[in-house]
């Protein structure tokens, strides 16, 4: 899509989501056995023919540059245009390095997008867990003459819903809303929108010579203030925002329903990852595997039930999970019985260790700990 350009939002992590991003980004957080979640931004742009790809950052990012690389897993290497990282600066007068809202990230990286090229530019989450049809969007943009379409959710948007549009007539909102949910035919924001790229310079521009910092409650309500329109676009599929520890463990459960894990891992807008080569996984004689999504490279001899399980997790003899989330390279020892665990990166639990949390309040493990 020759026209459009992606700015990816990669500078925020809740501080809901605790250790979980103590080493990381949100946009970072490994997703369904194999995934970050910055790969369905990635990806619903590659699909859509996006050739330049800036992804704004704030801190704790050496796991994001990480995984992204060049960008070549998204066919975003490129000698023109492709994938920008755009660390923390221009910040005037602040040597902190961190942007307190999504126009004042803008107002940092000013002069990348006023070199950007193309007419249009859309702006994606990187804690979304969402396959947009980005295609669509940008054609139901540009035949509504609407200066900015916002992508809603048909249903609710898990782990967000803060923010929503109450459309007109024409299916256009003139009209937004922070904290009334009650009125009937509002629809929840992704925070995905398609806006054109001279309205955003202006708002940036605007923001910043007022002070402002906020995209929602300062830039867009002055454009609404001044007349606009916003053009809405109802995205039909699942939808979750990455803002707690809660919405991380649900969405990763989800992914355990078949209905939910096809329509956001499907054929027509494939969701592209870091490739890496691991060897099959194992499993022992005695193993049990139900209801559960095991990566490449593991090494099984427990039980497991309802379980998301990374590349390289070795569960030992006797073990037994039910209802957890192990990131990679952990290790989970003899006779060790785990229920509603979120364990990071290179954890060990040693041999008959017991842990239980809840649906609501899952125990977290954080990265590197041996207990």
């Amino acid at each position: 899509m020759a026209d459009l350009h992606g700015l990816i939002y990669a500078f925020h992590s809740s501080p809901a989501l605790g250790d979980l991003v103590m080493p990381r980004t949100s946009a970072s957080l490994p997703f369904c056995s194999r995934y970050r979640l910055i790969d369905f931004a990635l990806s619903s742009m590659a699909n859509a023919g996006v050739r330049g790809v800036g992804v704004i950052m704030q801190r704790d990012y050496q796991s994001l540059l990480d995984h992204m690389g060049s960008g070549k897993d998204w066919d975003l290497s490129r000698l023109s245009g492709g994938l920008r990282l755009l660390p923390p600066f221009g910040m005037h007068g602040s040597s902190l390095g961190e942007y307190k809202g999504g126009m004042e990230a803008l107002s940092a990286v000013r002069a990348y997008i006023n070199d950007i090229k193309q007419n249009y530019v859309v702006i994606f989450r990187g804690d979304l867990a969402a396959n947009i049809d980005l295609k669509d969007v940008f054609d139901a943009h540009l035949s509504s003459g609407c200066q900015i379409t916002a992508v809603c959710a048909e249903n609710a948007c898990k782990g967000g819903g803060d923010i929503r549009f109450i459309p007109d007539t024409q299916g256009n909102s003139k009209k937004m809303l922070f904290s009334n949910f009650n009125e009937n035919g509002a629809l929840s924001t992704t925070e995905v929108y398609v806006i054109n790229k001279s309205l955003l310079v202006n708002l940036v521009d605007w923001c910043h010579s007022n002070g402002k910092l906020h995209f929602h409650r300062d830039a867009l309500t002055h454009y609404l203030n001044e007349g606009g329109t916003v053009g809405l676009y109802v995205h039909k599929g699942y939808t979750a925002r990455i803002c707690s520890v809660s919405d991380y463990y649900s969405a990763n459960m989800d992914m355990l329903k078949a209905e939910y894990r096809n329509d956001l891992f499907n054929d027509d807008n494939p969701i592209y990852t870091k490739g890496r080569s691991s060897v099959s996984t194992y499993y022992g004689e005695d193993a049990f595997s139900r209801n559960s999504l095991v990566a490449d490279g593991c090494y099984i001899e427990g039980e497991l039930t309802n379980c998301v399980l990374f590349r390289g997790v070795r569960v030992k003899k006797g073990a037994k999970l039910k209802d957890c989330v192990i990131m990679q390279d952990s290790v989970v020892g003899e006779n060790v019985s785990l229920s509603h665990v979120i364990a990071d990166k290179y954890t060990v639990f040693s041999d008959g260790l017991a842990l239980s949390g809840s649906h609501v309040l899952p125990i977290i493990v954080p990265k590197c700990k041996i207990i």
